[in-house]
């Protein structure tokens, strides 16, 4: 048990010890980002922040995909999708790999896996629940043919 004080600063008597929690979270700042990087950090998330651009990095997550494929499994037209791959792989989201005449489009790194997996699993956390208590499916069980649907 632990002494806790009340505002007074007198004992209130024993209290139990705060929970335990699966998740540990750091509260002290080791390193403060410099200005170029929160620039850059808004700029990706923004970009994130299009659902048809979060679409197409969550389809790239399991792979590489052409243009094509890409608006067929988002459900947009190839120009539309192009021009979101222009804007993504000039902020170093996405890569690419040329085939003869055929490009093809993978998520860049691990970082970028992380950040996409991270804020939809946070967005189901938000939406359906903590433990998915409205029943439905998580993200974690439904896949990436999650992100073809609308």
């Amino acid at each position: 048990m632990v002494q806790r004080l009340n505002p007074s600063g007198t004992s209130r008597g024993a209290v139990p010890p705060p929970a335990c929690y699966d998740t540990c979270v750091a509260t002290q700042i080791e390193v403060v980002p410099t200005e170029d990087e929160f620039r850059s950090a808004v700029g990706m998330l923004k970009l994130l922040g299009d659902e048809t651009r979060l679409r197409i990095i969550w389809a790239l997550l399991d792979g590489e995909h052409s243009v094509n494929e890409l608006a067929e499994l988002v459900g947009a037209h190839a120009a539309g999708v192009s021009q979101h791959l222009a804007k993504l792989r000039l902020a170093r989201l996405v890569r690419t790999r040329r085939d003869g005449t055929r490009i093809y489009y993978v998520a860049d790194d691990t970082h970028v896996r992380r950040l996409v997996e991270q804020v939809l699993s946070h967005a189901d956390h938000v939406t359906r629940g903590a433990d998915g208590a409205d029943g439905g499916p998580s993200p974690k069980t439904t896949g990436r043919a999650r992100a073809t649907q609308p």
